[in-house]
């Protein structure tokens, strides 16, 4: 077991060199000018052509391929990732002020993506082609096919167009001026639902959950479908197998069959899936957080897009290819530790 980690652990510096690699490519398909652009609070600055060619000199941007590769990486050890032209404000802040809003919607959606995906799939798979089982085909079918913006538009029209339920954004505004100006509310986390509770104030949390719901039921409506789905196809091979008829042929109750034999050894291949979903849903906020003007990572990736700032988008492809890789690592660990035929490979 031991050496299988090592040899993850050995290929991850491999693997993010050729992330960086990759987006630096990207990032160098821009003239010098444009990507000065990350690095100049003031646009005015670019207009004297002294100061640009001193500027350009002091960020390397005109340096060979291999140089401006070796500088830029120097950068993004040092956290130095530039100015948000979106966010008026440096890149590495405008990151740590945001992530903590999407780590917050992401981590209330994984609840319903793994509970309620694994569950139904097994239900399904166990009432095989029964009226239960096509009812939640069907559902899962529906939410499987229903792009992100179509499903959460339909759920903000609903919840807050018609019956004024949920929301949109992250907080009301009397709940934003008790977190921003009163002296007794303390930031922890920059997890709003977990402050509220550790400063005992019960009505921000309850206003900052009512706030998470329909963006929480937009992004884990797909995952959850597409889960159950896999969890099912699981769940119906594996009953099929030898062991489970066996188990079976010696009289054992029905529910011991499922969830001792059968459940346990199903899940091995959904465990990779949920684990790469649950990552992928920190590149999925985009369109969620956009349509509910939730002010995490995503809208602010957004934002930064349709304002042409390269320097943020750059930013925000390379955060999420870094989460990517590491979340794979933990995935590749976690599925040894479940399957012990994976350290024998």
């Amino acid at each position: 077991m031991l050496s299988y980690i090592i040899r993850r652990l050995l290929l991850l510096p491999v693997i993010l060199f050729g992330v960086t690699f990759l987006i630096f490519c990207v990032f160098s398909l821009l003239s010098p000018m444009e990507r000065l652009a990350t690095y100049v609070r003031d646009p005015g600055t670019l207009k004297n052509p002294q100061s640009t060619a001193r500027l350009i000199s002091k960020y390397h941007l005109d340096d060979p391929f291999p140089m401006g590769y070796f500088n830029w990486v120097k950068r993004l050890i040092s956290f130095d990732l530039g100015w948000s032209q979106s966010a008026n404000q440096p890149i590495g802040e405008a990151i740590r002020q945001r992530f903590p809003a999407t780590l917050e919607l992401v981590l209330y959606s994984i609840i319903p993506v793994i509970l309620v995906g694994i569950w139904l799939g097994v239900i399904s798979a166990v009432h095989h082609n029964d009226m239960l089982d096509q009812t939640i085909r069907v559902t899962a079918i529906i939410g499987w096919s229903l792009p992100t913006f179509i499903f959460g538009l339909l759920v903000l029209f609903i919840f807050y167009g018609i019956l004024g339920w949920l929301p949109p954004g992250r907080l009301s505004s009397w709940a934003q001026e008790i977190i921003h100006t009163a002296e007794s509310f303390r930031s922890y986390t920059g997890l709003i639902t977990v402050d509220a509770l550790l400063n005992g104030n019960l009505a921000i949390f309850w206003d900052a959950l009512r706030h998470l719901i329909a963006p929480i039921i937009t992004l884990s409506y797909i995952s959850w479908a597409y889960l159950l789905r896999i969890t099912r196809s699981s769940m119906l091979e594996t009953l099929r197998k030898d062991y489970v008829r066996t188990a079976r042929a010696k009289g054992l109750e029905e529910n011991i069959v499922i969830h001792l034999h059968a459940k346990r050894n199903a899940l091995i291949p959904v465990t990779t899936v949920a684990g790469m979903m649950i990552i992928s849903m920190l590149g999925g906020v985009m369109i969620t957080e956009t349509i509910f003007n939730y002010p995490g990572l995503g809208f602010w990736a957004a934002t930064s897009a349709q304002q042409l700032d390269y320097g943020s988008v750059i930013s925000f492809a390379l955060l999420f290819a870094s989460i990517m890789v590491i979340g794979n690592l933990i995935v590749d660990i976690s599925y040894a530790l479940i399957d012990p035929r994976v350290r024998l490979e």
